[in-house]
């Protein structure tokens, strides 16, 4: 009961920080927002001038006409409000998951931005997840064998490849492996775009052959830190007592590895993981750029590019949702992975 109403606190604390962090993101960009609303209401009244021009139905007096086509769009996109109502009323849409259109299309002919935003998120899955699980898991094999073997060949070469990997930019190394395997040897399309023209099996096998390159450029780049982390978790957990006394009981070194000492360590590790998870969900803005990956790192620089407040601003708002959300999973994991964090909410609450 005390676990529950601890994780009730923190859903409401999870609600009301999503809350200000979007009037936030609605403050800074309702400006934005005004400016490129101005300049485009100018554009389109000038456009229906010059058609009716072309027509012979010009107005008697153009700036008085121009004038009240500008004020008429200016009340349909609300600029006739006041700064706070412009605010609250873009906050209580994102909120709503109201995130309207775009005024340009996206991925063809889409402009709805919650349309775009499920298009883009399967495809940055599929990418980023995918890579991210496979650094998870060589991640923790890698820094487990280093614990165990502390001051070896293997854990100073590991300490040396998470600082050597860990170094490079990862789109410099998407940049160098498009051009070995896809420019110089044409083992890869350089292109990560999937044929539309293509489906079944042969659709299935052109994606999984465009998904190699970057897959292994996060992977390399991402595994060494992941190791070097998950390893000084590890060697701090192995010098506690009750892995000695483990040890005096003559447990097999095996269980003592990955039945006591991995799974003391499993509160912190949990939190990279789901963090790392979480993260690939937003993709990256640069690596998706360079191998025009069409997920959402990309559609985030596509939004920045043209300024599409609304599609900023629903990509931001779902981002920090999926961070919160990932706050309160690391807190239920708590919980059953060590008993101290129930008794600590029962006694808080």
């Amino acid at each position: 009961m005390g676990m529950g109403k601890y994780l009730l606190i923190r859903a409401i604390n999870a609600l009301i920080v999503l809350g200000i962090v979007t009037l936030v993101v609605a403050a800074l960009f309702v400006k934005v927002a005004e400016k490129n609303l101005t300049d485009q209401i100018i554009s389109q009244v000038n456009a229906e001038y010059q058609s009716l021009l072309q027509k012979g139905r010009a107005p008697e007096d153009p700036e008085a006409w121009k004038q009240a086509r500008i004020e008429y769009y200016k009340q349909l996109y609300h600029l006739d409000k006041p700064y706070w109502w412009r605010v609250f009323y873009y906050a209580k849409r994102t909120i709503t998951l109201d995130f309207g259109n775009t005024r340009i299309p996206i991925f063809g002919t889409e402009r709805n931005v919650k349309n775009i935003i499920a298009l883009a998120l399967p495809r940055t899955i599929l990418l980023f997840t995918t890579a991210q699980i496979i650094v998870i898991i060589i991640g923790l094999l890698l820094g487990v064998k280093a614990a165990q073997k502390v001051g070896s060949f293997f854990d100073r070469a590991l300490s040396i490849l998470a600082l050597l990997t860990t170094s490079i930019p990862m789109w410099w190394f998407g940049m160098i492996m498009l051009l070995i395997f896809a420019f110089k040897l044409g083992w890869f399309p350089a292109n990560s775009m999937p044929d539309p023209n293509l489906t079944g099996l042969a659709h299935v096998l052109d994606v999984a052959k465009r998904l190699v390159l970057p897959i292994i450029t996060i992977v390399f780049v991402l595994f060494g830190g992941w190791a070097w982390v998950t390893r000084n978790i590890m060697v701090g957990t192995m010098q506690e007592d009750f892995i000695m006394a483990a040890r005096a009981k003559g447990v097999p070194e095996r269980k003592v590895i990955y039945g006591h000492a991995l799974r003391a360590s499993a509160p912190p590790i949990v939190t990279m993981t789901i963090f790392s998870l979480l993260a690939s969900l937003g993709g990256a803005i640069i690596t998706e750029s360079v191998f025009n990956w069409p997920g959402m790192g990309r559609v985030y620089w596509i939004a920045i590019e043209t300024n599409e407040i609304n599609l900023v601003m629903g990509l931001t708002f779902i981002n920090v949702a999926l961070y919160l959300a990932g706050v309160i999973i690391a807190d239920i994991s708590y919980g059953f992975l060590d008993p101290r964090v129930r008794v600590g909410a029962s006694a808080r609450v």
